[in-house]
């Protein structure tokens, strides 16, 4: 019983989710009011009559009393989460008891998220926001909300299933000689013939950065020098839609013994791998449907060849510019295996310049609203002449003949003759104005990067995709196999098990570089470990699942430390930080967040990159790292026992010889 529902204040549906059970019910309790020989009503209808009253009070709360509701339960134990962004209303519903509040805000951040990464600064204007979400084609609607609700599926199930969605951080493939050799070769030779190709050069693209997933997990990633750093958030958004255009299939990447076999029998003769026998294999039925679900939707099989429009975080020397334009090209190299291409285009500085001006309008906007009656606000003035000449620039520079240009300049000419030539100044009476610049301004944006004519041929040709799979193809033909293995097992305990007696499961973060590192919790029938298989390893997974939820409202209170017994098991959460030569620094006072904040982690709102920022003020002139570490022992251990391995793991996970591409 779940429904995910993104509304207008008029109350119309922009976007909606249900799964079946959810879907079933409203047929049911809407086919029941009906009279007898009318049909069902369409089902976006019945959304919208169910969502219609707590949107339209939402709303009224809102506009009178300043103040809404931000979640509530009915009386059948159903759970509404409402969070406003801007102009629209997000709703997460759940009514089976799988979801807690926190999950659900969650699930709105990231379907925020998602579309940002879709429709960049398109998504700064609300009424050309409207127009994307809920085209007047209901084909085009149809498709795009089909799409919409993929990737929605996709990240639920990871967040379900894989541990670094869990968490929130990147996780990568721990073999150091092929990740180096997998590295090299992405610098060497794959790059360099992609970008000095005379095709390439007609394109107008650059890759900038290049990456191979195994499944979500990195086998290695690199980034050309002219390349601003990916995100951690963008990157988990990025393997989101890879994993949605080419969803793991546990029946095609389990291989069978035999292959296992001869796998490790491969992997032992370029390298030995350590702890290579699994000692968890969790068996849940629950998973299986969950993944093979994705199979079942509905979607055209995606055209590898056109690249996907995505909108990215860039840091510049002279400022940090969100939602940039790339393209992403996803090549799957065999199934669970994929290449990613991510390239910058050619007219990307208009978009750059999008920004600078949409900044300077929002900060005057801003400081309109904040003077009194009929004053000036002077330092809004200093504001946008820093920008006249160059949006004057800006527009002269844009094709005259685009209707969207034409309305730009238009707005532009009012506002001046309002702002500076006799006209009232820059008063209250300039907000409406401020408003249609920035509007004018996000549909120059669109015009340029989400029209169907923006950059049609200007991509890399299928050839030269094709040539960069091919490439890679030789490369790992003889590690194919491992690989989907590997990925299963990255880690086990059996390599912790003689240190660390009665350690039963950990998983540690590197918030910094937003990559973690924990034991693998891959499930299959075939394989038993001294925990058992099924019911009981599952158990012990669900506890892993529910510490994580636990340590981040412990977090969000202002706590760096938790211990709890629960049961046979002992949990414990720390969270420290470390200068660059990894000297621990004094814990400080964790800023307390009230209970309707954005959610803790680096998908949707990466609070670990506020927080470092807030803790480096008082380390001026240091590189600040944030760790954190979780662990599960058995409860018979001592205390003292299980705080001196914490220390110890802490230490020996960070080691070089261990670890040295984490």
């Amino acid at each position: 019983m779940k429904c995910l529902v993104i509304a207008s204040e008029s109350a119309e549906v922009l976007f909606q989710w249900t799964d079946l059970e959810f879907q079933q019910n409203i047929q049911e309790q809407y086919g029941a009011s009906q009279e007898e020989g009318q049909g069902l009503p369409a089902f976006e209808d019945c959304i919208s009559t169910l969502f219609a009253p707590i949107i339209i009070s939402s709303t009224t709360m809102l506009d009178r009393q300043s103040d809404s509701y931000t979640s509530f339960t009915t009386e059948n134990n159903h759970i509404y989460v409402l969070h406003q962004f801007e102009e629209f209303l997000y709703i997460a519903v759940n009514g089976d008891g799988e979801e807690k509040e926190d999950d659900l805000r969650r699930k709105l951040y990231v379907m925020k998220k998602m579309i940002e990464v879709m429709f960049g600064m398109v998504t700064l204007s609300s009424a050309l926001l409207k127009r994307e979400l809920r085209p007047q084609d209901t084909e085009q609607r149809a498709r795009l909300w089909k799409h919409l609700q993929s990737l929605l599926e996709t990240y639920s199930c990871l967040r379900e299933n894989d541990q670094s969605f869990l968490v929130e951080a990147v996780e990568r493939l721990i073999h150091p000689t092929l990740c180096e050799q997998c590295i090299e070769f992405l610098e060497r030779r794959l790059v360099p013939q992609l970008n000095g190709s005379p095709e390439k050069v007609r394109a107008g693209e650059e890759v900038l950065h290049a990456f191979i997933l195994v499944h979500t997990k990195l086998l290695a990633f690199y980034s050309s020098r002219n390349a601003s750093t990916l995100s951690t958030s963008d990157l988990l958004a990025l393997i989101i839609m890879a994993q949605n255009m080419y969803p793991s299939s546990v029946d095609l990447d389990e291989p069978s013994p035999e292959v296992q076999s001869n796998s490790n029998s491969t992997a032992t003769k370029h390298q030995p791998v350590r702890g290579s026998t699994p000692v968890f294999e969790f068996v849940d039925p629950d998973v299986q449907m969950a993944e093979d679900s994705l199979h079942t939707l509905d979607i055209s099989p995606p055209d590898t060849s056109t690249p996907r429009r995505v909108f990215l975080e860039v840091l510049q020397k002279d400022g940090l510019f969100p939602m940039m334009p790339h393209s992403m090209y996803c090549m799957p190299l065999w199934p669970g295996i994929t290449l990613v291409l991510v390239t910058k285009i050619s007219n990307n500085q208009v978009a750059m310049w999008v920004y600078r001006f949409l900044e300077a309008f929002a900060k005057l906007e801003k400081r309109l609203n904040e003077i009194q009656g009929t004053s000036t606000a002077a330092r809004g003035q200093l504001t946008i002449n820093d920008i006249r000449s160059k949006l004057d620039k800006f527009i002269k520079g844009l094709e005259p003949s685009e209707i969207q240009s034409a309305h730009l300049l238009n707005v532009w000419t009012e506002f001046k003759k309002r702002a500076f030539r006799g006209g009232p100044g820059f008063n209250k009476d300039l907000i409406p104005w401020c408003k249609s610049m920035k509007t004018q301004l996000c549909s120059i944006y669109r015009q340029c990067f989400l029209t169907d004519s923006a950059d049609v041929p200007r991509h890399l040709s299928p050839g030269l995709q094709e040539r960069a799979q091919i490439m890679l193809q030789e490369k790992l033909m003889d590690w194919k196999d491992f690989l989907l293995v590997k990925s299963k097992r990255n880690i086990t305990m059996v390599s912790y098990l003689e240190d660390f007696p009665g350690l039963i499961h950990f998983i540690c973060v590197d918030r910094s570089s937003g990559q973690m590192i924990a034991p693998s919790l891959s499930i299959t029938e075939r394989t038993t470990s001294e925990l058992g298989k099924g019911p009981v390893a599952q158990y012990i997974k669900s506890k892993v699942w529910s510490l994580v939820r636990t340590t981040r409202r412990y977090l969000q209170k202002g706590y760096s430390t938790v211990t709890l017994r629960d049961g046979d098991f002992y949990f414990c959460y720390f969270l420290w930080f470390e200068n660059e030569t990894g000297f621990k620094l004094e814990a400080g006072d964790i800023p307390i967040l009230p209970e309707d904040s954005a959610p803790i982690g680096m998908l949707a709102c990466d609070y670990y990159r506020k927080l470092l920022r807030y803790y480096s003020k008082n380390h001026q002139g240091e590189a600040v790292k944030c760790y954190e570490l979780l662990t599960v022992h058995l409860g018979v251990i001592p205390t003292e026992i299980i705080l001196q391995h914490c220390r110890q793991l802490a230490s020996k996970l960070w080691e070089p010889s261990r670890n040295p591409l984490l």
